[in-house]
């Protein structure tokens, strides 16, 4: 007998994460999506593994996904009524033919698919478990701040990075891998995602300038919590940057943090 997927932590806690974006901002209308690799064991408590409602073509190809299983945000949907309508607005799909369709376990109710930017995703996804198999979740959305930031602000990888570190003691010790940063580039696309998963070969955040942020974690906790912490600090930076600087977290005191908090910075980014 399965259980009730409706009760599943895993779809709670992508509820709540949702909720919880939509409340701070970063995901208006239907902007922004979130994609979550969840294994076989848990799923198969809740629905059946052998038994797919329809299969829809994916538009790339990643055969090191093929056989994983993700939660996933529809194209289209507003992150303010997934409480109200889960079933609709998100969906449970297994790749298969080496990534380039997935079957569909469950959701999508309204004969919807997956977010726009699901090859993006999954080429993240790719590349993050290589650096890291812990890593399971890929968050895109557009934090208000960070997006300001981008229009007056360098985006050398180098000096945003090193921006943000400075606003706040937190942003070294939780980003110690640092920022990288796209130009605008056209959304949706093949294009996108291929550069976005190269940017995430070397840190958890890639700021898309001029559109918004992707960020990856071991869970949905710790990407929005990434995501969190780099939004406070551009906020800071905003409040201060037409400002007369006094005062700065130096680079001896960074080293400091990395002993103490046992982190390196990113190499070539400290004194």
């Amino acid at each position: 007998m399965l259980k009730e997927i409706l009760n599943a932590p895993f779809l709670i806690e992508m509820i709540r994460t949702e909720m919880n974006m939509y409340a701070h901002g970063w995901d208006e209308r239907n902007g922004g999506n979130i994609s979550l690799l969840l294994n076989e064991e848990e799923i198969s408590e809740y629905c059946n593994v052998d038994k797919f409602l329809r299969v829809i073509p994916t538009g790339f190809k990643a055969p090191e996904l093929e056989g994983k299983y993700f939660l996933v945000t529809g194209t289209g949907k507003y992150f303010k009524n997934v409480q109200y309508f889960p079933e609709r607005d998100l969906g449970i799909v297994k790749l298969i033919d080496e990534g380039e369709n997935a079957e569909l376990l469950w959701g999508f109710s309204d004969g919807g698919t997956f977010t726009s930017e699901f090859p993006a995703h999954m080429m993240s996804h790719a590349e993050r478990l290589k650096v890291n198999p812990s890593n399971r979740v890929i968050m895109h959305c557009h934090p208000t701040n960070l997006l300001a930031m981008t229009y007056v602000h360098s985006l050398d990888e180098k000096k945003f990075t090193r921006t943000l570190w400075q606003m706040c003691t937190e942003c070294f010790i939780v980003f110690p891998d640092g920022v990288n940063v796209l130009p605008w580039l056209l959304c949706g696309t093949n294009e996108i995602g291929i550069a976005t998963a190269e940017k995430m070969r070397t840190s958890r955040l890639v700021v898309w300038a001029q559109h918004g942020l992707y960020g990856a974690g071991a869970d949905l906790d710790e990407a929005f919590g990434l995501i969190e912490t780099a939004e406070k600090a551009a906020e800071i930076y905003l409040k201060i940057a037409h400002l007369p600087i006094l005062n700065t977290i130096t680079d001896e005191q960074m080293h400091l943090l990395e002993k103490r908090f046992n982190i390196k910075a990113r190499e070539g980014y400290l004194n």
